[in-house]
């Protein structure tokens, strides 16, 4: 499916309001990001250092902050570079840093389009690869960026993320499967250093919740096609119930389903070599 991503800003640009409240998952992806990246890179490279230190920092598809907040909390960055498909996603770190000692610059626009900078230490997301329709030449520009043992590390969806609404709707990303995922990063002159996934499911009263819960996290950005109205919306309400679970209280709860995988990797030495 070709992605319009000019939708796809516009639907989080609508949402960076409400995203924060509503991506209760992401935010828990986030937090297991950054503890697998302090478990993986940080026991690699500190001696007696507190904290964790790097020259340039690109975050990819920064969207509200949840990563680029820890990141400036848990590590010592000089420059970090935020990319993001719209521009008001910047303007709490350009114009309120929340550390004075890191330089923050903003790389707005679609990131298969843009020039990355280089010579970086540490290229993260979290929960935007998924948008990217070309992960291959990504990773080839990400290599390329990076200092010679350095990092690319991000969360990113799995092929049951969102399964639900596929079913029902038909519309959806295609979700590379962990396997891929880790064999593109070892074309590309990757080591991959850790790779896990899990299932993370929601509850909600009725499928009506689920609905306002997307597209105040912006996800609607795939339903290309979907028209709402009276009919469509009671057979998505009906198609619903076969992800309904009826509890002991005779309380219904709907279910949303989210599929996070975790990458971590690192400019492997054969990749070094090549550019010496």
């Amino acid at each position: 499916m070709r992605i319009d991503k000019a939708q796809v800003a516009q639907r989080f640009a609508r949402a960076h309001q409400s995203y924060k409240t509503h991506a209760v998952v992401q935010q828990q992806i986030c937090q297991q990001l950054m503890a697998k990246m302090q478990q993986y890179i940080v026991q690699q490279k500190l001696s007696d250092q507190s904290q964790l230190r790097f020259e340039n920092v690109l975050e990819i598809g920064c969207g509200s902050g949840n990563l680029t907040d820890l990141l400036l909390r848990e590590f010592q960055i000089q420059h970090l570079t935020l990319n993001d498909l719209y521009a008001e996603v910047l303007q709490a770190y350009l114009h309120n840093p929340q550390s004075t000692s890191t330089q923050i610059h903003g790389l707005i626009g679609d990131i298969e389009q843009l020039d990355f900078p280089q010579s970086l230490d540490l290229i993260c997301s979290s929960s935007a690869l998924q948008w990217v329709e070309d992960f291959g030449a990504l990773l080839r520009k990400a290599n390329q960026a990076l200092k010679p043992q350095g990092y690319l590390c991000f969360s990113t969806f799995g092929p049951q993320n969102l399964n639900e609404i596929k079913q029902l709707t038909g519309q959806g990303l295609h979700y590379l499967s962990m396997d891929a995922l880790q064999q593109q990063l070892k074309q590309q002159g990757f080591e991959v250093l850790h790779c896990s996934e899990q299932l993370e499911s929601l509850s909600f009263e009725h499928p009506k919740q689920i609905l306002q819960h997307l597209k105040a996290t912006g996800v609607t950005g795939t339903a290309q096609g979907q028209r709402w109205n009276k009919t469509t919306l009671t057979e998505f309400y009906r198609g619903y119930e076969q992800f309904s679970q009826q509890h002991s209280s005779q309380q219904k709860s709907y279910t949303l389903t989210y599929h996070p995988i975790y990458c971590l990797a690192q400019i492997g030495r054969a990749s070094c070599r090549e550019r010496v």
